[in-house]
């Protein structure tokens, strides 16, 4: 992450800590430890310390194998962190300027270990990470980890509380006749609906004997209302938007009280409107470039359905635009996003749901989606998908380009703007990719940031990307220095 012999380069930030540990190891560091390992993981720096320009210098340390071993000696203490996430190649003693400091990287925490938090109470001591530095999660945050934590998913419940009559029989009917479809003669089709739904994971026996519904099937099929008595927060939103962005001419909402509200009938709505007028580029008009974009769709929907986390706030929201399809849902991503691309890899939060949602062929469900969306998006010509997750509140955001790649551009890169006028999606893409960029980078500069984003020296171009900075400056992300080709801008801490 850090290239050493050039530290003066470098800024603390969302991924960068430094810290002067003359007097032996610092205290704050364990809420670094925690936060990093909550969020995206970082490297902390021993024996650094910020000039007061803001730039990385090292002071010599007297004794680094010392603070190694300190370091070591209270990262495997749980009455200091409840849990040790580093190996031995993690903590090192490294060389800057001729100084020697010690370099601490902590990856970012496996599902099953967060939250990581320092003594001996979650809800005190857990942190995460963002521009402005460590920060304590809320309950919510906190509550959301230990969900995620659990081998069984907490779709699984079984709600003695409530009774099957809760679950709406249309769309149960509608459930079956599309599984039949899919899969004739299934041993399942001459069950009656209390057995099949049992089956199926939407039901289960519960303490008293029993049949109720799980979680999964309350959330699959149940009523609005009745899915709201356990998710306040419940909230199912499509909107499709015209060019001036002002109001939706089109909106389902879960609330709207003229359907059940549920995730499969929200499912179906939302993807005959999705797959109904497919803008695909001329030079991918085939039609087994749309079958793969409609089933890319399709899995991009499924996806933000079963791994939402609904006690989270704010809901599910889809956008779509003339020129993107944006899905957001509340929970943070499960995997590494990058590992999420390449495939092979599945850990959904509704694991119940998965099952429901497989056997109508909404998602695959064995780490393939993720990848067949985009290699969809790169057949089409399109500009490619955007993955991204935040943490405070956590939410995962999928962006979906409709606009063409540029002839002999890489099409992992972002969208430039339509005739010089900004779009929803490029302001959102933009930005994310600045992030990233100053993540990786210690700084960047018009040069540097115009060939990022793909845009030219023509004065709207600039005029574009000051704008831009200018945005994420007053959000308090970006520190930007200096004007015209001696700008400079960093993350800000």
């Amino acid at each position: 992450m850090i290239d050493f012999t050039n530290l003066e380069q470098y800024r603390e930030n969302n991924r960068i800590e430094a810290k002067r540990a003359l007097g032996g190891l610092p205290q704050s560091i364990w809420e670094t430890y925690s936060a990093f390992a909550n969020t995206l993981g970082g490297i902390i720096l021993l024996g650094v310390e910020e000039d007061k320009d803001g730039s990385l210098y090292p002071i010599n340390l007297p004794d680094p194998g010392r603070l190694v071993r300190d370091f070591w000696e209270q990262v495997n203490d749980t009455r200091r962190t409840n849990v040790n996430i580093l190996s031995a190649g993690h903590v090192q003693i490294r060389e800057a300027d001729g100084k020697r400091i010690v370099a601490i990287t902590v990856p970012r925490a496996q599902r099953s270990d967060r939250p990581v938090y320092i003594g001996t109470d979650p809800m005190t001591g857990t942190y995460r990470r963002n521009g402005e530095g460590d920060y304590r999660c809320t309950t919510a945050a906190i509550e959301g980890m230990l969900r995620d934590a659990s081998v069984q998913t907490s779709d699984m419940k079984i709600l003695d509380h409530m009774e099957l009559d809760l679950l709406d029989g249309r769309t149960i009917r509608s459930y079956r006749r599309r599984m039949e479809e899919i899969r004739p003669g299934h041993a399942w089709q001459g069950l009656d609906t209390s057995a099949f739904l049992c089956r199926l994971g939407a039901a289960g026996r519960g303490a008293d004997g029993r049949i109720h519904p799980t979680v999964a099937g309350l959330l699959a099929f149940g009523r609005e209302p009745a899915i709201r008595e356990v998710f306040p927060h419940y909230l199912l939103r499509y909107q499709e938007w015209g060019e001036n962005h002002s109001l939706p001419f089109v909106q389902i909402l879960s609330s709207s009280g003229d359907w059940s509200g549920n995730l499969y009938d929200f499912y179906t709505r939302v993807g005959r409107k999705l797959t109904r007028h497919i803008p695909l580029p001329a030079a991918a008009g085939s039609d087994g470039v749309r079958d793969r974009i409609e089933a890319a769709l399709r899995e991009a929907l499924g996806n933000c359905l079963i791994n939402a986390d609904y006690y989270g706030k704010q809901g599910i929201s889809i956008a779509r635009y003339k020129d993107a399809l944006i899905l957001s849902n509340p929970g943070d991503f499960r995997v590494e996003i990058e590992e999420a691309k390449s495939g092979g890899v599945s850990d959904p939060r509704g694991a119940a749901l998965l099952r429901i949602f497989n056997l109508v062929r909404a998602s695959s469900g064995i780490g393939s989606g993720v990848p067949h969306i985009f290699s969809a998006w790169q057949v089409s010509g399109w500009e490619a998908p955007i993955l991204r997750e935040s943490f405070n509140p956590p939410r995962t955001t999928l962006t979906l380009p409709f606009t063409v790649s540029a002839p002999g551009k890489d099409n992992r890169s972002l969208p430039r703007t339509d005739g010089g006028r900004e779009t929803v999606l490029t302001t959102l893409a933009q930005k994310a990719s600045v992030i990233d960029y100053l993540t990786r980078h210690a700084e960047a500069g018009p040069e540097d940031l115009s060939r990022l984003l793909h845009l030219s020296d023509a004065a709207a171009d600039q005029r574009q990307l000051q704008g831009l900075l200018d945005e994420l400056a007053a959000a308090g992300i970006l520190s930007v220095s200096g004007d015209g080709p001696d700008l400079s801008c960093r993350l800000k801490t």
